[in-house]
């Protein structure tokens, strides 16, 4: 199928292209959600931050499942140029946490716990200690061909983000 034909596929369709974005994303938080519940992979600070763009877009995209019919193609460019720059935003989340897990630079505070409170008592201090499962964001808990999970969600957000800049630049045209 050549590219002029998947575009207006798209645009005989306008609820199709939400709809891609809304099961991608709700597929890469089942995802997390499977290795969390299922794996038994805790989640580090920066691990939660990177599902915050998926939830934007599922939002996002419900809303323009909803309204797809009204959106027209400029709405089309404007929904496909967002989910851009929130995938965007993901991956750099997702580039950071690859780049604290390889050291190339320090984590958040919050990354070690949040025990670094100086105004916190000793007793405080052990029954955070005692009561909260530590979970660094340098160390890599699951890999695969040498790409952890950050990693493959910073490949995964690039090319979300690819993708709908290519249906927004698309759209764009057949509104020219």
């Amino acid at each position: 199928m050549a590219v002029p034909e998947i575009r207006s596929r798209l645009l005989a369709q306008p609820r199709l292209w939400p709809a891609l974005t809304l099961a991608a994303s709700a597929a890469m938080l089942a995802t997390a959600w499977g290795f969390q519940l299922i794996g038994g992979f805790e989640p580090c600070t920066l691990c939660i931050y990177q599902r915050w763009p998926y939830w934007i877009m599922i939002v996002l995209a419900a809303l323009g499942v909803l309204a797809a019919r009204r959106m027209g193609v400029r709405g089309l460019v404007i929904f496909a140029g967002a989910g851009a720059i929130v995938f965007l935003g993901g991956a750099g989340v997702a580039g950071f946490h690859v780049g604290v897990e390889q050291g190339w630079w320090e984590g958040l505070s919050t990354c070690g716990g949040g025990l670094d409170d100086p105004g916190m008592s000793i007793e405080e201090l052990k029954h955070r200690l005692l009561s909260t499962k530590l979970v660094r964001c340098d160390d890599v808990t699951w890999s695969l061909f040498g790409i952890s999970m950050a990693g493959y969600n910073f490949l995964i957000s690039l090319a979300l983000a690819g993708a709908s800049l290519w249906a927004a630049r698309g759209f764009w045209r057949m509104t020219a």
